[in-house]
């Protein structure tokens, strides 16, 4: 069945949050569509009657609850376990060519038994797919990407992916490798959101050796070590104990402080924080640094309440802008690493580095 509209991954239980986020940026944008989920499933289908025009009125980089955002192409319900190429050949016809095949399924809990089927469903469809000249011989990052999302075994959803509005990576998923001498797992969560949330030219403009930052609530260190390995010198604020590897590195200071009152003595080009507090009392306290010129660039997490994530979300970031008190750069996702958060990026773009 052909069908118009998005495809959205998300983290299994927050399918509400990206629903409700689709259908009020979707209303903003002046686009008719209405969302379609079930909790836990870890995607989102949000439909209308003009797929095109809602896929470019909604960019995945403004997007804060999907992990991938897709152009949804057909839903096949019922496919013959036998011959489960042949209806796709049917769905996929007059749409062109594609540069890229990803086989996937919903990262949940009840789609995990499903990666068996999308790896050899993959290697079967790949050269039918190049035999029909539907798929070039090497990915083209100049084409769409087809995917095929699994839902059950009778049952997948085909969507186009264009590789500048969507994640890199399948399910958007990074696969981030945790190294031994991290102090803590959280050092995953700011090393995806400088990779996702900073652009490769902000990445090498922004995180420029000799910068110093502060790392509000810091203890054991994860974040403030995750800086440190960009050679940049890290004041780290937290009552608590440091783990012995951030200190080992030699450019991170700990000062015994509590986060939310320390300031520092001049004006820093970063400050990071990872502190369990209210997300409004988070927003607040992070716009004061960007509004008295305490940094030029932050990365921080707001922990979401347990309902209306959505409405807690849009609010804190309205509210971080707002008492900012100048005009930010500002991005923010859940993060595949985050939980019941979501990480933001604020960059003051007239920002000058303020190496020691």
């Amino acid at each position: 069945m052909i069908a118009e509209g998005l495809l959205c991954y998300c983290r299994p239980g927050f399918e509400p949050e990206l629903a409700a986020e689709l259908s009020e940026r979707a209303a903003l944008a002046g686009i008719a569509g209405y969302a379609r989920t079930e909790r836990n499933s870890g995607f989102v289908q949000f439909l209308g009657e003009h797929g095109a025009a809602m896929s470019k009125a909604l960019p995945y980089s403004g997007l804060i609850f999907a992990r991938q955002k897709l152009r949804l192409l057909a839903e096949l319900k019922d496919i013959d376990p036998k011959d489960r190429i042949a209806p796709m050949f049917d769905a996929l016809a007059g749409r062109g060519r594609y540069g890229d095949l990803w086989v996937e399924h919903p990262d949940s809990d009840e789609s995990r038994q499903l990666a068996g089927l999308a790896r050899s469903f993959a290697n079967a469809l790949r050269p039918a797919l190049r035999q029909r000249g539907l798929l070039t011989d090497k990915e083209d990052p100049r084409l769409p990407r087809l995917h095929v999302c699994f839902l059950d075994g009778n049952h997948a959803l085909l969507a186009a992916g264009d590789v500048r509005d969507g994640s890199l990576w399948p399910l958007g998923v990074p696969r981030l490798r945790q190294l031994s001498e991290a102090p803590s797992r959280s050092a995953l969560k700011l090393e995806e959101a400088i990779l996702t949330l900073m652009t490769p030219d902000e990445r090498e403009r922004l995180l420029k050796p000799g910068m110093n930052a502060a790392d509000l609530g810091a203890a054991p260190g994860g974040w403030s070590w995750v800086l440190a390995r960009q050679h940049i010198r890290v004041a780290a604020i937290d009552n608590g104990p440091l783990a012995e590897s951030a200190l080992a590195t030699g450019i991170i200071e700990h000062i015994r402080a509590d986060g939310f009152l320390w300031t520092p003595p001049k004006p820093l080009d970063w400050m990071v924080c990872d502190m369990v507090e209210s997300p409004r009392k988070v927003a607040t306290r992070m716009a004061e640094w960007f509004a008295h010129d305490g940094c030029q660039h932050s990365i921080f997490n707001l922990k979401l309440p347990m309902k209306k994530r959505w409405d807690e979300t849009r609010m804190c970031l309205e509210l971080f802008e707002n008492k900012a008190g100048k005009p930010l750069i500002v991005r923010a996702r859940q993060l595949y690493h985050d939980r019941e958060e979501i990480t933001v990026f604020a960059s003051n773009p007239e920002a000058r580095p303020r190496a020691l």
